[in-house]
């Protein structure tokens, strides 16, 4: 959705993210297939056109990219819960997504990354 879009771009362009989006699954495919290594971070929705957020996970976890993932759902099944963590996503949000929910998520997940640096 577009106002979700923008409203996650300003979110985390706030909180000194640099932020790229796209309208549907296969627009995001392409964007990380043609650089890989310029994404540190996947949000993504279930729930897209032209290829959902399991379709994408799974072809992004089959690139060299070595991002997190975050999948963003109101609904969906156990199965397809499933599916998502035997792609390593690192994180699922249910929706409505709440700021200090989603810049906490950002923090430690990014925080985990720094601390295995160490």
């Amino acid at each position: 959705m577009p106002e979700l879009r923008e409203l996650m771009a300003a979110l985390l362009s706030r909180e000194g993210h640099e932020v790229s989006t796209v309208e549907d699954g296969s627009l995001a495919w392409e964007k990380i297939q043609a650089a890989p290594g310029t994404f540190d971070l996947l949000i993504t929705d279930h729930h897209m056109p032209k290829m959902n957020g399991l379709e994408l996970v799974a072809r992004v976890r089959t690139a060299p990219f070595s991002g997190k993932v975050i999948v963003f759902s109101s609904d969906v099944s156990n199965a397809v819960r499933e599916k998502y963590r035997e792609y390593c996503v690192d994180q699922f949000l249910p929706k409505p997504i709440f700021r200090e929910v989603l810049v906490r998520t950002l923090r430690e997940l990014f925080a985990k990354s720094d601390s295995a640096l160490v």
